[in-house]
């Protein structure tokens, strides 16, 4: 473990080790971190509520993590693609913000009478104590619109703080409509239509019978979010982000839950199996054998002739959370790919344990990377394709290596059978460039 900081040490394994991995914890300081802050996980998630606005209380700088920060699609409003901030300064810091705030809510209340605020406290406002919560609550009074606190100050925690901060926001809003009559349809968590993927995901899910009530967030309304309490149940597609708001409303609305992964042949079809049961419609069940069948039959030739070109290479995954990385495991499997690498910014102990069970003995897993330990480990495996995102990019085309982008910026839809296929596609074009014969 050369070159690795003592720190980090716990944070790295090799998957035929017996100890589980240290996870779940603040970045050490110094080691230039992939991981986003709290604000950051609190506002990927709750941006793509298509009607919301969103206030960021704080400096300028803060509010450039706004313009399309995800690759979310709308079939109605795009109030959400635009953000506002207080722009906070020196003045402000010294004598407060909240005079500040209280101007910035009405104002935007005049010029774009939304239906719902999301206002976002971050480093400098959890220093200088603004009464975000109050200044909230009074404008609320004022205007009978909801106006949501996030106190997600970037240093009070990591990127998974941001998401439950982002759970409890939406619990918030959505509480008041529970207590309803059921109805027969499921919540899609987790997943942020992108490049237009939870509109796939819906899609399959009307071919087998199963309504769905809302995305959260994914193209979801304030309307449409009203609707979640009378789902039988929820479907969990990004674990990392969204489970926690799954127990909440098991706990809280007696909404059970399951986790589905629609990345891959294997995931995709086990997904719609498990929903199908978990919604105990036998019916459902039998149309999802009939679709994954007829889906399967049009999509394996393509990985089937493509598959020799990929077979034997090797692959290395960096991504937000466990469970996509273990559909990526997989998925490489599927294409007869060796993952050499894999890591998280924000994976979990029992899914760095399925993933070590799914990889080769002295494979790395890697918690909370940073540009160093992936450049390191990178070289030792001979990394054939680095899966990640933005961030990671330049470091794999100097490395020479090629690169495929699962983030959230991307534009194109990876979930599903029709992102099998663009999978694949990419992975082909990517890692059989002529350009690397030149490097």
């Amino acid at each position: 473990m050369d070159a690795i900081l003592e720190d980090r040490k716990s944070q790295v394994k090799r998957s035929g080790e017996g100890s589980g991995i240290c996870c779940e914890r603040e970045s050490v300081s110094g080691a230039v971190s992939q991981r986003a802050c709290v604000y950051c996980g609190a506002r990927v998630v709750l941006n793509p509520i298509t009607d919301a606005c969103h206030i960021v209380h704080g400096p300028i700088g803060c509010a450039s993590y706004t313009w399309d920060i995800r690759g979310s699609l709308s079939s109605g409003d795009e109030t959400y693609r635009n953000s506002y901030s207080t722009d906070l300064r020196e003045k402000d810091i010294v004598f407060g913000g909240a005079i500040k705030l209280e101007k910035a809510i009405d104002e935007l209340m005049e010029l774009k009478s939304p239906r719902l605020v999301f206002v976002y406290a971050t480093c400098i406002v959890g220093v200088i104590g603004d009464d975000v919560e109050a200044v909230c609550r009074q404008a609320q009074r004022k205007w009978g619109v909801r106006v949501i606190p996030v106190k997600a100050p970037g240093f009070s925690g990591t990127k998974t703080q941001g998401y439950k901060l982002a759970c409890d926001a939406i619990m918030d809003y959505i509480t008041p409509f529970a207590g309803g009559k059921k109805e027969f349809g499921v919540n899609i968590l987790g997943d942020y239509n992108l490049a237009g993927e939870l509109w796939i995901m819906k899609e399959y899910l009307k071919e087998i019978g199963v309504p769905v009530m809302t995305g959260i967030t994914g193209d979801s309304s304030s309307q449409s979010l009203e609707l979640a309490p009378r789902a039988i149940l929820n479907v969990v597609q990004c674990a990392g982000s969204a489970a926690y708001l799954a127990e909440r409303m098991e706990q809280e609305m007696g909404i059970p839950y399951v986790k589905a992964s629609f990345f891959g042949i294997a995931d995709t079809t086990a997904s719609l199996y498990r929903i199908a049961d978990a919604v105990k419609s036998s019916q459902a069940r039998a149309k999802a054998e009939v679709f994954c069948k007829a889906q399967k039959a049009k999509v394996l030739p393509l990985v089937e002739k493509r598959k020799p070109r990929f077979e034997g290479k090797r692959a290395a995954i960096f991504v937000g959370g466990g469970f996509k990385a273990i559909s990526l495991i997989r998925q490489f499997d599927e294409l007869g790919m060796k993952c050499v690498l894999v890591g998280t910014q924000t994976g979990k102990k029992d899914e760095y344990e399925i993933m070590s069970s799914l990889l080769d003995e002295d494979a790395v897993l890697l918690d909370d990377a940073n540009p160093a330990e992936l450049e390191r480990f990178l070289v030792e495996k001979g990394a054939d394709v680095l899966v990640g995102g933005v961030k990671e990019r330049p470091l794999a085309y100097k490395l020479g290596v090629a690169f495929m982008d699962h983030n959230h910026e991307r534009k194109h839809a990876l979930a599903g059978f029709e992102g099998i296929r663009n999978f694949v596609e990419e992975l082909n074009l990517s890692m059989n460039s002529p350009v690397w014969k030149h490097l």
